[in-house]
């Protein structure tokens, strides 16, 4: 078994000796055992954290090289027109805290990329996108505070004494207006 245990930097790329297809819910993971597409059983020993992205480069502690691929998986697309509709349509799909995809096809039509969900999906509609459910690639935006929209490591300690809040003042209690007291 190959002991995948090093992300490679973009350009460090080197010969590529097999690819590795995984759908995403399995390239979140850092702990994996798996078999590459040319049929090699490998184990993934990498850092907690960071997804892996199609195209990433993984490297063997024996030095081979494993190029990611993402899966074709289940997909709900979301074609809007662009501008203002595509921002609307991005803006109320991520305040649902879904995982998105963003894209464009070949023909220019840019699109939004999630899981199957109906409820994402009748919003989505309401918005004015047109749907089209189809196995794809599902390979989702790594998050506002990626690197250079890349999914990295902080690269430092949190065990330095500073103050900062994480409050969300935003509310999810639903106050009707009775008293519970007995």
């Amino acid at each position: 078994m190959l002991e995948l245990t090093q992300r490679l930097e973009a350009g460090s790329e080197g010969e590529v000796l097999d690819t590795l297809t995984l759908p995403y819910e399995l390239r979140i993971r850092g702990r994996l055992r798996a078999v590459t597409d040319n049929g090699r059983d490998v184990g993934l020993f990498l850092d907690r954290g960071p997804v892996l992205r199609h195209g990433d480069l993984l490297r063997a502690s024996s030095g081979e090289v494993i190029r990611v691929r993402a899966a074709d998986e289940s997909v709900t697309t979301a074609y809007s027109e662009s501008g203002l509709p595509l921002a609307r349509l991005c803006y109320h799909l991520g305040n649902r805290h879904v995982t998105l995809a963003l894209g464009e096809d070949a023909d220019g039509r840019q699109w939004v990329r999630f899981p199957p969900d109906h409820v994402l999906e009748e919003l989505a509609e309401l918005l004015g996108a047109k749907l089209q459910h189809h196995e794809a690639p599902f390979d989702p935006e790594s998050g506002a505070y990626a690197h250079a929209g890349r999914e990295q490591a902080h690269g430092h300690s949190h065990s330095h004494s500073h103050s900062h809040g994480h409050s969300h003042d935003h509310s999810h209690a639903h106050d009707d207006g009775h008293s519970h007291a007995h």
